[in-house]
């Protein structure tokens, strides 16, 4: 497609034949683990243009292409305004074989401290035992990022928003570090989504999403993307062929359904957290509310800069313990209690209850975690009825009364 045209057009048609198979309008399943050749000149010729790179869309094995997924793959790499994408079977086989890709032993890679404890367990843990040395450096601190840059670190490595005090990390500073030291970035850009930010346009290297939220949107997929130049990707697609972690074709079909609704969803996250976070702000049984479009999240101005949205996903801590948080989201009707985020349907989560139950209150506290904090993604219903439901468990928990009005909510204080 035309590289100027709308977002919202190519995540309906980007990526896609105008003619299929049997001329279907929806791109086929191509539900197949092998391929076949006519004869050994027809198999000969497909290995000499593979060779150079030249084999497009023929395949020979399905754990080194499908149709599919090639389609899904175009339309992110489309979305994100990459030179190609590659798909894994979730976000955690993009993010460590993207990894297991650029760093080997002897290499360095600085993290940032508000990352998915899952990439922090795959780094400190996992990496570390094949010889990958790592710095974490507080988010946003950039003297302390370039303080740890050694010679032989290869990869800075960040979530942008952050998961789940959605801090957003500077990309025109992070690159200005980067690059002149030859340093790779990559940025896990899932609570984004293409919609709100498109971190290539700063001058990253790699752009990483759980396709399993926002992308495929309707919480019944799980696929991961990695974006960046056409060389990256070849690299880090060979690395797949040996790693296994590949997409099948019904989940890459998914995908492709689900993006096409992406801009829609996205637009409508953003407006209902908005409004969620404005009044969960000035409620007297909240006392912190974490959303970049609110002037007092610590990257606001960084936040409005870069982005063309904030996200569907707001962080508060509620001004009570961990029982009584548990108290509030036990009396929420609408969302779902899920360890996700992302999809049509509202979801909530304790997150010192989800994410860090295993470790005591005071070990929380000193990663960062609220045993009060709640972590709510909304889904696309009516933003009044989600802040509604919201306020009747605040209510029922605190005591507050909260009055529906023509232009909002009015909380009433506590006795």
């Amino acid at each position: 497609m035309k590289k100027d045209t709308a977002i919202s057009t190519k995540a309906v048609y980007a990526g896609e034949k105008r003619v299929n198979a049997e001329h279907t309008l929806t791109t086929p399943i191509f539900q197949t683990s092998t391929y076949t050749f006519e004869n050994t000149a027809d198999l000969t010729d497909f290995m000499e243009a593979r060779l150079w790179g030249e084999a497009g869309e023929r395949h020979e094995y399905a754990r080194y292409g499908n149709p599919t997924v090639h389609a899904a793959e175009q339309k992110i790499a489309a979305l994100e305004g990459a030179g190609d994408t590659c798909l894994f079977s979730s976000g955690m086989a993009a993010i460590t074989s993207t990894l297991m890709t650029l760093l080997s032993a002897g290499k360095h890679i600085i993290f940032t401290d508000d990352s998915y404890r899952r990439t922090r367990e795959l780094v400190e843990s996992h990496l570390k035992r094949f010889g990958v040395e790592s710095t974490c450096v507080p988010m946003g601190d950039f003297a302390a990022l370039e303080a740890a840059i050694q010679p032989n670190t290869a990869v800075i490595f960040s979530e942008s928003p952050t998961n789940p005090y959605l801090r957003v990390l500077d990309l025109e500073k992070l690159v200005a570090i980067a690059k002149p030291h030859g340093i790779k970035t990559v940025i896990d850009s899932t609570f984004a989504t293409p919609i709100n930010q498109r971190p290539l346009e700063f001058g990253v290297d790699v752009v990483i999403h759980s396709a399993t939220k926002y992308l495929g949107g309707h919480n019944d997929v799980m696929a991961g993307a990695v974006c960046g130049s056409e060389y990256l990707i070849a690299a880090i697609r060979q690395a797949q062929g040996v790693f296994g972690a590949v997409c099948d074709p019904h989940a890459a079909y998914l995908l492709l359904r689900g993006m096409k609704t992406l801009s829609l969803r996205v637009h409508r996250q953003n407006d209902t957290a908005r409004r969620l976070a404005e009044f969960l702000q000035g409620h007297p049984a909240i006392k912190n509310v974490y959303y970049p479009a609110l002037p007092s999240h610590p990257d606001h101005a960084v936040a409005t800069a870069q982005m063309t949205g904030f996200g569907g996903v707001v962080s508060f801590e509620l001004d009570t313990d961990f029982a009584g948080a548990g108290d509030f989201i036990d009396r929420l009707e609408i969302p779902f209690i899920a360890p996700s985020l992302g999809g049509v349907e509202s979801l909530v989560e304790q997150v010192a209850l989800v994410s860090y139950f295993e470790l005591s209150t005071e070990e929380r506290a000193a990663l960062g975690i609220a045993d009060s904090l709640v972590r709510l993604a909304v889904g696309i219903e009516e933003a009044s009825e989600i802040i509604a439901d919201v306020a009747r468990a605040l209510d029922h928990v605190f005591g507050t009364t909260t009055l529906a009005t023509e232009n909002g909510f009015i909380v009433m204080s506590r006795p």
